[in-house]
């Protein structure tokens, strides 16, 4: 197993640690239910440096951007990003990533998921047919996500750059906490506001930047927050995990990602997805709120009224910000409207559920 540059101070905090993604990473400190409400109330500290970045550089950077993601990159400038998927022959979604402007039309940043990190440099590499600098930075980048209401007012005296007012999918690179060349950006997975930072693990950055913030937080009460949140809080926003919510089998249009999906340009099966479009897809990836007691789980069957099965639970918990339990999943397209009633199957029970607009409210 992996560590991170901040597992030592998570295990001093008291964390719960596990496996994820061939890391050892913090689940809980203090209790996932109170480490949410302090991310939708105020401010946490995710440690989520087991995220892959790779560097990509030259005349043709963009050109192979292009082509192997969904998005349409071009419309990048210095200081945004854009969410995007990489899409395998077939139309489904091998990572979801985002992509960073750092110089217009010759370096970009591509930030992906842990577990996908050989697996998507593989792919991105065998496209690379016009010898674009390609660099694997993940190992040796620092990633921590300070999210929150009020995540930026604590961050601001930290650093000159103006984080209090960036906007979203926004980014800016300087000095933070004394270490140079860390970039700030508005991007995080939780729908509560606040920056992810990314900064190299050098000459003790980790423990500056670490030990800065949580004296800058210490009044305001800031707090490390595990993985265990992390997936509360994104599910309440109905945000996608990989490998729960999407994966090889899934397309972006049938995972409500239509809007992340250009045919301005061709990628990879963009014919094939541009044909599913037009014919409409057979299932879609839905939210729902349980009416029945019970919380939903991974791979749980769905069914209709009359017991026929229409499809499979993604993702499932007791939404602690919402007082019910909530999920995700992937029904036929007859029940994918809001209001549809479904059933979830619970061992032997059918339990009730209603199909909802995400985010949850």
């Amino acid at each position: 197993m992996k560590n991170t540059p901040f597992t030592d101070k998570h295990i001093s905090l008291g964390a719960k640690m596990a496996p994820f993604a061939g890391y050892n990473m913090p689940i809980s400190y203090s209790g996932i239910n109170d480490e949410h409400a302090a991310v939708r109330t105020n401010a946490g500290v995710f440690d989520v440096s087991h995220m892959g970045e790779f560097i990509l550089k030259g005349p043709d950077a963009l050109d192979l951007i292009q082509r192997v993601t969904t998005n349409d990159a071009s419309k990048l400038t210095p200081g945004k990003a854009q969410y995007s998927a990489l899409t395998n022959n077939e139309g489904g979604i091998i990572d979801d990533l985002i992509v960073y402007c750092i110089e217009e039309n010759n370096v970009y940043m591509l930030v992906v998921n842990a577990s996908n990190i050989d697996k998507d440099w593989n792919w991105i590499n065998q496209f690379n047919s016009k010898s674009v600098e390609m660099h694997n930075i993940s190992d040796k980048t620092c990633l921590l996500a300070i999210q929150g209401p009020n995540a930026c007012k604590i961050l601001q005296p930290l650093t000159d750059m103006d984080i209090l007012n960036l906007k979203y999918y926004t980014f800016v690179k300087g000095t933070f906490a004394g270490v140079k060349n860390v970039l700030v950006s508005a991007t995080g997975y939780t729908g509560a506001g606040g920056v992810e930072i990314y900064f190299e693990a050098a000459d003790g950055a980790a423990d500056q930047i670490w030990n800065a913030i949580f004296e800058a937080g210490k009044a305001a009460g800031i707090k490390p927050i595990g993985l265990g949140a992390r997936d509360t809080l994104r599910l309440e926003m109905g945000y996608c995990l990989y490998g729960n919510d999407i994966d090889d089998t899934t397309s972006p249009l049938e995972a409500g990602l239509g809007w992340i999906t250009k045919f301005t340009k061709p990628f990879t099966a963009s014919d094939l997805l541009a044909a599913q479009k037009a014919s409409g897809v057979t299932r879609k990836l839905v939210g729902f709120e349980m009416i029945d007691k019970g919380i939903p789980r991974h791979d749980y069957l769905i069914e209709d009224e009359a017991g026929r099965v229409i499809g499979k639970v993604t993702s499932g918990t007791q939404g602690p910000s919402l007082g019910k339990a909530i999920g995700m999943g992937y029904v036929e397209t007859a029940f994918a409207q809001p209001g549809a009633e479904i059933r979830i199957a619970v061992r032997d029970k059918k339990l009730k559920a209603v199909v909802a607009k995400m985010p949850f409210a």
